[in-house]
Protein backbone atom coordinates (compact mmCIF):
# COMPACT_ATOMS: atom_id res chain seq x y z
CA UNK A 1 0.00 0.00 0.00
CA UNK A 2 1.38 3.47 -0.81
CA UNK A 3 0.01 7.02 -0.33
CA UNK A 4 -0.05 8.86 -3.45
CA UNK A 5 2.11 12.26 -2.41
CA UNK A 6 5.75 12.20 -1.89
CA UNK A 7 7.48 12.44 1.97
CA UNK A 8 8.07 15.81 1.58
CA UNK A 9 4.15 16.69 0.47
CA UNK A 10 2.86 14.37 3.36
CA UNK A 11 5.19 16.39 5.91
CA UNK A 12 3.52 19.27 4.16
CA UNK A 13 0.16 18.52 5.02
CA UNK A 14 0.43 17.46 8.50
CA UNK A 15 2.11 20.65 9.27
CA UNK A 16 -0.71 22.62 7.21
CA UNK A 17 -3.81 20.48 8.60
CA UNK A 18 -2.22 18.31 11.12
CA UNK A 19 -3.34 15.29 9.92
CA UNK A 20 -1.20 12.96 7.03
CA UNK A 21 -0.98 9.16 6.41
CA UNK A 22 3.03 7.81 5.57
CA UNK A 23 4.18 4.60 4.00
CA UNK A 24 7.30 4.72 5.19
CA UNK A 25 8.82 5.02 8.56
CA UNK A 26 7.58 8.22 10.76
CA UNK A 27 10.41 10.27 11.61
CA UNK A 28 9.38 12.34 14.81
CA UNK A 29 12.14 14.32 15.04
CA UNK A 30 10.78 16.53 11.72
CA UNK A 31 7.51 16.23 13.62
CA UNK A 32 8.81 17.35 17.10
CA UNK A 33 10.34 20.20 15.54
CA UNK A 34 7.17 21.46 13.65
CA UNK A 35 5.22 22.09 16.45
CA UNK A 36 7.61 24.03 18.45
CA UNK A 37 6.74 27.55 19.61
CA UNK A 38 8.12 29.62 22.36
CA UNK A 39 4.40 30.87 22.91
CA UNK A 40 3.87 26.51 24.46
CA UNK A 41 4.72 25.67 27.54
CA UNK A 42 3.60 22.16 27.45
CA UNK A 43 4.40 19.32 24.67
CA UNK A 44 2.50 15.76 24.75
CA UNK A 45 3.37 13.28 22.39
CA UNK A 46 2.12 9.59 21.90
CA UNK A 47 3.98 7.17 20.06
CA UNK A 48 1.64 3.81 19.14
CA UNK A 49 4.40 1.21 18.32
CA UNK A 50 3.57 -2.49 16.70
CA UNK A 51 3.83 -5.12 19.62
CA UNK A 52 4.42 -8.17 19.27
CA UNK A 53 0.88 -9.91 20.45
CA UNK A 54 -2.76 -9.41 20.12
CA UNK A 55 -5.03 -10.62 23.00
CA UNK A 56 -2.96 -14.55 23.09
CA UNK A 57 -1.95 -13.85 19.56
CA UNK A 58 1.89 -13.83 18.71
CA UNK A 59 2.06 -11.59 15.89
CA UNK A 60 4.96 -11.43 13.81
CA UNK A 61 4.04 -7.98 11.74
CA UNK A 62 1.46 -6.15 9.98
CA UNK A 63 -0.29 -4.40 7.54
CA UNK A 64 -2.47 -0.78 7.39
CA UNK A 65 -4.34 -0.56 4.35
CA UNK A 66 -6.63 2.85 4.58
CA UNK A 67 -8.67 4.93 2.28
CA UNK A 68 -6.37 8.14 1.99
CA UNK A 69 -8.61 10.87 0.67
CA UNK A 70 -11.09 9.97 3.69
CA UNK A 71 -8.49 9.58 5.79
CA UNK A 72 -7.02 12.61 5.40
CA UNK A 73 -10.31 14.37 5.48
CA UNK A 74 -11.64 13.44 8.28
CA UNK A 75 -8.15 13.90 10.08
CA UNK A 76 -8.03 17.36 9.19
CA UNK A 77 -11.46 17.52 11.02
CA UNK A 78 -10.52 15.32 13.96
CA UNK A 79 -7.29 18.44 14.33
CA UNK A 80 -9.50 21.34 13.70
CA UNK A 81 -12.29 20.10 16.28
CA UNK A 82 -9.69 19.03 18.45
CA UNK A 83 -8.24 22.60 18.70
CA UNK A 84 -11.71 23.92 19.26
CA UNK A 85 -12.46 21.99 22.40
CA UNK A 86 -9.38 22.63 23.94
CA UNK A 87 -6.99 25.38 24.59
CA UNK A 88 -4.02 23.93 22.09
CA UNK A 89 -2.06 25.60 19.68
CA UNK A 90 -1.37 23.32 17.67
CA UNK A 91 -1.50 19.62 16.76
CA UNK A 92 0.01 16.79 14.49
CA UNK A 93 -0.89 13.26 13.76
CA UNK A 94 0.65 11.18 11.62
CA UNK A 95 -0.38 7.54 10.90
CA UNK A 96 1.42 4.68 8.56
CA UNK A 97 0.16 3.25 5.68
CA UNK A 98 1.76 -0.17 4.69
CA UNK A 99 3.90 -3.01 5.92
CA UNK A 100 5.24 -2.68 10.03
CA UNK A 101 7.28 -4.72 11.93
CA UNK A 102 7.04 -5.39 15.68
CA UNK A 103 8.55 -2.10 16.87
CA UNK A 104 7.57 0.38 13.90
CA UNK A 105 5.46 3.52 14.97
CA UNK A 106 2.34 3.00 13.63
CA UNK A 107 0.65 5.96 14.30
CA UNK A 108 3.02 9.70 16.04
CA UNK A 109 1.09 12.62 18.00
CA UNK A 110 2.15 15.46 18.87
CA UNK A 111 0.20 18.44 21.11
CA UNK A 112 1.59 21.94 22.05
CA UNK A 113 -0.20 24.63 24.21
CA UNK A 114 0.16 27.14 26.92
CA UNK A 115 -0.31 24.72 29.55
CA UNK A 116 -0.08 21.06 30.38
CA UNK A 117 -3.77 19.95 31.05
CA UNK A 118 -5.21 20.78 27.48
CA UNK A 119 -2.31 18.90 25.66
CA UNK A 120 -2.60 15.84 27.39
CA UNK A 121 -6.61 15.93 27.28
CA UNK A 122 -6.17 16.71 23.19
CA UNK A 123 -3.38 14.26 23.04
CA UNK A 124 -5.75 11.39 24.39
CA UNK A 125 -8.88 12.59 22.23
CA UNK A 126 -7.10 12.79 19.41
CA UNK A 127 -5.80 9.25 19.10
CA UNK A 128 -9.26 8.04 20.62
CA UNK A 129 -10.82 9.86 17.77
CA UNK A 130 -8.58 8.84 14.91
CA UNK A 131 -8.68 5.02 15.95
CA UNK A 132 -12.81 5.10 15.95
CA UNK A 133 -13.09 7.53 12.70
CA UNK A 134 -9.77 7.06 10.47
CA UNK A 135 -10.46 5.00 7.53
CA UNK A 136 -7.53 2.51 8.37
CA UNK A 137 -8.14 -0.91 9.03
CA UNK A 138 -4.82 -3.21 9.97
CA UNK A 139 -4.31 -6.84 8.91
CA UNK A 140 -2.12 -8.89 11.55
CA UNK A 141 0.41 -11.75 10.70
CA UNK A 142 0.75 -14.54 13.24
CA UNK A 143 3.44 -17.09 14.20
CA UNK A 144 0.65 -19.83 14.44
CA UNK A 145 -2.23 -19.15 12.59
CA UNK A 146 -3.90 -17.42 9.58
CA UNK A 147 -4.11 -13.74 9.48
CA UNK A 148 -6.57 -11.69 10.49
CA UNK A 149 -8.31 -8.30 9.66
CA UNK A 150 -9.01 -6.13 12.46
CA UNK A 151 -10.10 -2.38 12.77
CA UNK A 152 -7.92 0.10 13.65
CA UNK A 153 -9.21 -0.45 16.95
CA UNK A 154 -8.74 -4.03 16.96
Amino acid sequence: MRISRSVDDAYALAQRDGFSLLDIAIDETRLRHMLDDDSCGAFVSFEGRVRNHNNASSVERLTYYGYENLALNQGRQIIAEAKNKFEITHAIAIHRIGALEIGDIAVWIGVVSAHRYPAFDACRWILDTIKADIPVWKQEYYENEASKWLSNNG
